[in-house]
């Protein structure tokens, strides 16, 4: 995956393409628009923390395992600080505030959605559908 891609990916799901990639033919315009989110996307790497997760099956089942207790201890997104979760699903990838993601989540809870997994299945965590990361 190229720099371009990823950036693209990241603007479409902060939803920035919607606000600023509206057709124009004045390349000043779109050069000024661009470095804006360009410095804004830096922004949110420097000054934020940003939990990382590799879900080797969420490709396939199209869900991803967000943890929230692990050995009867509240963890993973229970306990985070990052300010930002970023799933990478194969080749791409997913980054969301850790405010929404637990939004995204709430709604799950107790649910059939609501399972054990991790390693020996010794974590509690929520089965997302990646289309709520959106």
């Amino acid at each position: 995956m190229n720099t371009f891609n990823l950036v693209f990916i990241i603007f479409y799901l902060f939803g920035l393409n919607k606000a600023y990639m509206q057709y124009n033919n004045d390349f000043r315009h779109d050069l000024k628009v661009g470095m804006m989110k360009e410095k804004e996307l830096g922004d949110i790497f420097q000054g934020s923390t940003i939990e990382v997760k590799y879900d080797l099956k969420a490709p396939q089942t199209g869900n991803v395992f967000v943890e929230y207790k692990s050995r009867n201890k509240l963890s993973g997104l229970s306990t985070t600080d990052a300010d930002y979760y970023c799933f990478c699903l194969g080749d791409t990838f997913h980054i969301i505030k850790t405010s929404d993601l637990k939004a995204a989540c709430r709604p799950y809870f107790n649910t059939k959605k609501d399972v054990k997994g991790g390693d020996n299945n010794t974590s509690q965590g929520i089965l997302l559908p990646i289309k709520d990361l959106f």
